[in-house]
């Protein structure tokens, strides 16, 4: 273990600059990110929605040359709308601050990495930052996917879905933006699949001959759910499925690495 001579009070206090330090950073991104409003919500927050979105076009172009109608989307005139009085202001607030942790992250990593460095092995430095890598990089090309590629696959499917020809969609904005960001740190969240499934192997409830065995369960779940959220084509579904698909073999294959040696065969 490193040479850490520090009383309790002393990594007290290590904390209470960790914790304040990282205010800071998320002080200082939200004022920046409060600053660039126009950017954030017409290029990021609103910019799914429309057809001029980079997926949409595309989708679109795709859709032309199988003549599939149903892959342009993103041309419903999603119609958003405010119905409380602080409620633009609030959300602006809102978007600010969740900008600031996304920016701010990386240092605030730093910080905690910083903090419990010392309490680790030396031979566990690697292997630790190994894994803090390994997540972040998931996690990110996880948003990366489900922005480009779910998030407006989503907003099109709820936007132009109606249970009565008489009932007009008229989305409020709270509701517009926590559904993009519950779809978008879902799926974040979804892609750290092969970092527990490594973990759960590792601790002996998971292996990879269960995974194999009902890999044909994981496909059926991963249909439904490609079927439910993009327009009723197999193209579409597709573009959701494989990366999920993907996903799934990547963690059989953290799992087959996760079993100790004595017990491979």
């Amino acid at each position: 273990m490193d040479k850490d001579n520090k009383t309790f009070w002393e990594h007290l206090e290590d904390m209470r600059g960790m914790l304040i330090r990282s205010a800071i950073y998320l002080l200082i991104f939200t004022i920046i990110a409060f600053c660039f409003k126009d950017f954030i919500f017409n290029n990021i927050i609103l910019s799914p929605k429309g057809s001029n979105f980079i997926t949409n076009r595309l989708l679109c172009k795709v859709g032309k040359l199988l003549s599939l109608k149903s892959l342009c989307i993103g041309n419903n005139d999603l119609n958003i709308i405010n119905i409380q009085l602080s409620g633009q202001f609030m959300m602006h607030m809102y978007i600010s601050f969740m900008s600031a942790i996304v920016l701010s992250s990386p240092l605030i990593i730093i910080e905690i990495w910083k903090f419990i460095k010392p309490a680790l092995y030396k031979e566990e430095h690697q292997k630790i930052k190994s894994v803090v890598i390994i997540c972040i990089l998931l996690f990110l090309f996880g948003v990366f996917v489900s922005y480009y590629l779910i998030v407006p696959l989503t907003i099109n499917f709820f936007a132009s879905y109606t249970v009565s020809d008489t009932v007009t969609n008229q989305i409020s904005l709270s509701s517009y933006i926590h559904t993009i960001f519950s779809v978008i740190i879902t799926t974040g969240v979804v892609f750290e699949m092969p970092v527990f499934v490594f973990f759960l192997t590792k601790i002996g409830i998971l292996n990879p001959s269960f995974l194999r065995k009902n890999r044909k369960y994981a496909i059926v779940i991963i249909l439904a759910i490609s079927s439910v959220i993009t327009p009723p084509d197999i193209f579409s579904q597709l573009l959701v499925s494989i990366p999920l698909f993907l996903l799934y073999e990547i963690s059989i294959i953290a799992s087959k690495y996760a079993i100790p040696k004595d017990l491979k065969g």
